[in-house]
């Protein structure tokens, strides 16, 4: 090998080990999960920094999205049996979605967790743009999104998810 050849050689392996780091790099660090300051339906701000410690799962959902209103008494469901382990919900309404009809479905349901109005859509953008119902990100005790599901929850893999959350 020549000497141009082995430092071609020399700077392409570089390249190459420079953007392994890279790859991997981005493929496990995970988004942090936005600062927000929300206001729930009877009025108490919620602050997801506050959660920090505990698993959340931030759902959007709307009372026009079948899907949603299907989903929502085993979202119900997950969150009483493992809130005692850590787990906490909020449940986010799209901007387009009446007040009133959110206030209702909420009562109707005996929704047990925090459920917000995103008014403005502040709260979807903070999510990176979220305009499909139901979207859910999971975030992890380190505030990290560590999963977002776009459509109907798995509820059988969230369950074995959070058979591993510890207190």
């Amino acid at each position: 090998m020549g000497s141009k050849q082995y430092h071609k050689f020399i700077i392409y392996a570089v390249l190459g080990g420079v953007l392994a780091v890279l790859v991997y790099m981005g493929l496990t660090q995970k988004a942090s999960a936005p600062a927000l300051t929300m206001t729930t339906l009877s009025g108490q701000t919620l602050d997801l920094a506050q959660y920090r410690g505990k698993t959340v799962v931030v759902n959007f959902w709307a009372t026009s999205c079948p899907g949603c209103v299907k989903e929502m008494p085993q979202l119900v469901d997950v969150y009483q049996r493992y809130h005692s382990k850590g787990l906490e919900v909020v449940a986010v309404a799209m901007n387009y979605d009446p007040a009133e009809n959110v206030r209702q479905f909420a009562a109707e349901q005996h929704l047990p967790f925090p459920v917000v109005m995103d008014t403005q859509g502040d709260i979807a953008h903070a999510f990176g743009e979220v305009k499909l119902t139901p979207t859910s990100f999971l975030i992890d005790a380190d505030g990290h999104i560590a999963e977002q599901t776009i459509g109907d929850l798995d509820f059988a893999k969230l369950r074995q998810r959070l058979d591993g959350v510890k207190t």
